[in-house]
């Protein structure tokens, strides 16, 4: 009989008879301060907001030391292609879209083929030529885990972490609340219970980004002491072998009743040095180290007292894969076995610091844009709400490479979105991304037909090129899911994987990579990187251009 969440409680903080003695490692971190709640501290004398007039200096001085090294991985590559010049070399970036698991496994066996530490493909080294890399919900677990355990290869996080949490995944309500999953219900509860002691408000964002991070990082309690702002101090980013990470959100007006994000929301985006927006009406970024703090104007509200530790690394990807909005209500408490009552399962966690809130339903960050003129659209208010980074339908986050202040000239676009009633993409989200920008006047979007005609020209069933025939546009090489070995189309709400189905999606992902082995694919790849070269391309690059690339017919769009 499933015990009841007072006797859970009881047995977690009062240590009642329970069926297993309580595990050491929560004696001992009992004995240490919470890693979990945030904390306060001075703050520095420069300004901890800035306008999104540019790159923040962190960023530029990394990108510009990371396309060094990237210059010298994409020339390596590009030299077992062809006859390749080696100047000038193009700024490359990568993407991996929504979709719960689906989207973490299938974007790792994309990473895993372009990855010369972990495959023997002719595609291996792609990533070793790659300046940035986004990722948003599904995405953005699989780039947290990559990145919160210092970049391994993908083989390493799928022998050593993913194939055990994911065959036992802490979101399944049954394992979460067996004798098994007690030791993460207890440290879970204690840690969202020293966040709320802390004086910051606890939602369902904070348990399911906690549980997450059980299968997503290592290290004591689901890696709990990883943060956003931590990440520069791992050894393979201070050496700049890895791509600058980002993650990206949506921006929702909660405290008017909003839910759903609208088409036009406002895209945030965190990384390591820095959180905000370039959109209008917010157009600044915040100190990610002081994510948390009590700010007016862009300074201290109180002299001297800034929050640190708010930025925990599991709560920024919970964030960013936050689909609770769409209960759009207050969640009952209680405690089930069903998997589908995790919502119920989690808002019971929450309710043990305090009544069930609407407000509990999204990510919150206490402003630091309050009366920042610049930010005329929530300059006036306390918390910023957030949810699913493709809640407003931008499910592939390339919103944050198609910003004047940033030059990304390659981008390559994994989708794995579930808009087909089996769980594949068929464009809708890239177009609207193409919508978005033209309404935001952003011109490196390349066009992006309508649904109709993806379907029609089969363009979500193989890889495709946009911007062929447009000039001062970014270049999209879309890789869209396909079931080429697998039957990758698992639906976004699929929470736990056996073993061999985890590695199955992942080999799966290897053939997105490789277009199945297409004869000539690696080669057209690389035509792609180097589109820019114009008549310096080899002879071959033509035929490549009409296999893969869409051209626009007429002017409208």
């Amino acid at each position: 009989m499933l015990p009841s969440l007072a006797t859970i409680v009881l047995l977690v903080f009062c240590g009642g008879a329970v069926a297993a003695p309580r595990p050491a490692e929560l004696e001992i971190r009992q004995a240490l301060p919470n890693q979990y709640a945030p904390t306060q501290t001075t703050c520095p004398s420069s300004s901890l907001v800035r306008p999104a007039t540019g790159l923040n200096p962190s960023e530029s001085s990394y990108v510009a030391a990371r396309k060094t090294s990237a210059n010298a991985g994409l020339n390596a590559w590009l030299k077992k292609q062809g006859n390749f010049s080696s100047s000038p070399l193009p700024t490359v970036g990568f993407t991996s879209s929504g979709g719960g698991l689906r989207a973490l496994l299938e974007t790792a066996g994309v990473v895993q083929a372009f990855d010369s530490r972990d495959s023997q493909f002719n595609t291996s080294g792609v990533y070793q030529g790659l300046t940035y890399e986004s990722g948003l919900s599904g995405g953005a677990w699989f780039l947290s885990s990559l990145a919160g355990n210092n970049w391994p290869t993908v083989t390493y996080l799928r022998n050593n972490l993913w194939r055990q949490a994911f065959q036992n995944s802490a979101l399944l309500p049954a394992n979460l609340l067996s004798v098994s999953g007690l030791t993460e219900y207890a440290a879970v509860t204690a840690d969202i219970a020293a966040k709320q002691a802390a004086g910051y408000q606890v939602t369902i964002v904070d348990p399911y980004g906690r549980l997450l991070s059980y299968q997503l990082l290592q290290g004591p309690d689901g890696g709990v002491a990883t943060r956003l702002s931590s990440l520069p101090t791992l050894s393979n980013f201070t050496s700049h072998n890895v791509p600058y990470p980002i993650i990206t959100t949506t921006g929702v007006n909660a405290t008017a009743g909003q839910c759903v994000a609208p088409l036009n929301a406002t895209m945030y985006e965190f990384h390591p040095y820095e959180y905000g927006s370039w959109d209008s009406g917010v157009s600044a970024f915040a100190v990610s180290t002081y994510m948390g703090s009590n700010l007016t104007n862009g300074l201290p509200t109180k002299p001297n007292s800034c929050t640190i530790h708010y930025d925990n690394l599991g709560y920024v990807f919970g964030t960013s894969s936050d689909v609770f909005y769409a209960a759009c209500a207050v969640i009952p408490p209680a405690l089930s076995t069903d998997a589908n009552d995790l919502d119920n399962v989690l808002e019971a966690l929450v309710s043990t610091t305090h009544t069930p809130l609407y407000s509990d339903l999204f990510g919150i960050f206490p402003n630091p844009f309050y009366k920042y003129s610049r930010s005329s659209k929530v300059q006036y208010d306390a918390n910023l709400y957030m949810e699913d980074g493709g809640a407003s339908n931008q499910n592939n986050p390339i919103w944050p490479f198609i910003q004047p202040a940033r030059t990304v000239d390659v981008l390559i676009v994994n989708d794995n979105s579930a808009d087909t009633t089996n769980n594949y993409p068929n464009g809708t989200e890239i177009r609207q991304t193409y919508l978005n920008a033209q309404a935001a006047g952003l011109t490196k979007m390349p066009f992006i037909p309508t649904v109709d005609v993806f379907i029609s020209q089969g363009l979500n069933t193989r890889a495709t090129f946009f911007g062929c025939n447009e000039t001062g546009t970014t270049f999209i090489v879309f890789l869209p899911n396909v079931g080429y070995t697998y039957n990758s189309g698992q639906s976004t709400f699929k929470i736990e994987y056996t073993i061999p189905e985890t590695d199955a999606m992942i080999a799966n992902g290897n053939a997105i990579a490789t277009q199945n082995g297409t004869a000539g694919w690696p080669f057209c790849l690389a035509c792609a990187v180097k589109n820019k070269d114009g008549a310096s391309l080899p002879a071959g690059c033509n035929a490549c251009f009409k296999k893969y690339c869409y051209y626009r017919s007429g002017t409208s769009g």
